[in-house]
């Protein structure tokens, strides 16, 4: 699909919606602190940023051809601009299949470059984007973004609204906002709302050079590891990333059995964990 294609759903007119030409995704190429850098931007205001066939199609096509450059030796730095409310009902399978495709294609391109997700909105992501987004390498948001598999509306029509009024804005971004979402370790960087600000957090997800693949000492299941910050105190930031579908650590200090034993180099580091959820224990991390 070329830029000047002008693909529309052929399933919109069907419901009596008019399609939009570009069906509410930009995609754009271009350089990001002097490098090469490939953006996908959901637009919200068009079926509540909502994933069609069409839509799907074009972020998969861009990250895979991001794929493809990085396996020529040319990785690009990429970013996700997430405003979607999960998969277009009109499209149902159609567009449910072009988010597997989508999450696919993010968890074999994060082998060879970063992926940035991006979350400024009121729209927030929602639904299969949302697991897009636990995806991402790294993950943006402002205080008015939203993240959640379900939205309010649905979980308000299956608990009932004494459970989960929809309507109570303070009780919903309690619970799903950029700012909970990223204090309990479900985003890596909490930017204000303004470009500058967020230009800023992007680059600095980019600059973080340690990635780790860790073995799990209990199972042995290889599990990838970011350590994204470490300070005199030793608190640690630590995000489990095995395809991101559970993160299992987030703030934890010394005295909550996470202790920085050693930063050798930009090689190695020894972390000492002596229990996490389920059975998870962490010794050793050594370069991927």
């Amino acid at each position: 699909m070329g830029p000047f294609d002008f693909i529309e759903s052929p399933w919109l007119e069907k419901q009596n919606i008019v399609p939009q030409a570009d069906d509410g995704m930009v995609i754009a190429k271009g350089t990001f602190g002097g490098k090469a850098c490939c953006v996908a931007a959901i637009e919200g205001a068009f079926q509540g940023g909502s994933m069609g066939e069409v839509s799907g199609a074009k972020m998969a096509a861009m990250l895979e051809l991001a794929l493809e450059d990085a396996e020529a030796g040319n990785p690009p730095l990429v970013i996700l601009c997430l405003e979607t409310g999960g998969v277009r009902l009109q499209e149902a399978n159609l567009g449910l299949a072009a988010i597997a495709d989508i999450h696919s294609a993010i968890a074999k391109l994060r082998r060879h470059t970063p992926v940035v997700g991006l979350i400024t909105g009121t729209v927030g992501c929602f639904g299969g984007m949302s697991i897009a987004a636990g995806l991402c390498s790294y993950l943006v948001v402002t205080k008015e973004a939203r993240l959640g598999l379900n939205g309010p509306q649905v979980i308000e029509q299956e608990a009932g609204i004494t459970e989960y009024d929809s309507k109570d804005k303070p009780f919903i971004w309690s619970m799903t906002g950029g700012e909970i979402r990223y204090e309990t370790g479900f985003a890596d960087e909490l930017a204000v709302d303004d470009v500058d600000a967020v230009r800023t957090a992007i680059a600095k997800c980019f600059a973080v050079k340690v990635a780790k693949r860790c073995t799990d000492f209990n199972t042995g299941v290889s599990r990838n590891i970011a350590i994204q910050h470490v300070n005199a105190t030793d608190r640690a930031l630590i995000a489990v990333n095995h395809h991101r579908h559970v993160v299992a650590l987030h703030h934890f200090k010394k005295a909550h059995h996470v202790a920085v034993r050693g930063f050798h180099s930009a090689a190695q580091a020894i972390i000492a964990i002596k229990r996490i959820g389920n059975g998870l224990f962490l010794q050793w991390c050594g370069r991927r």
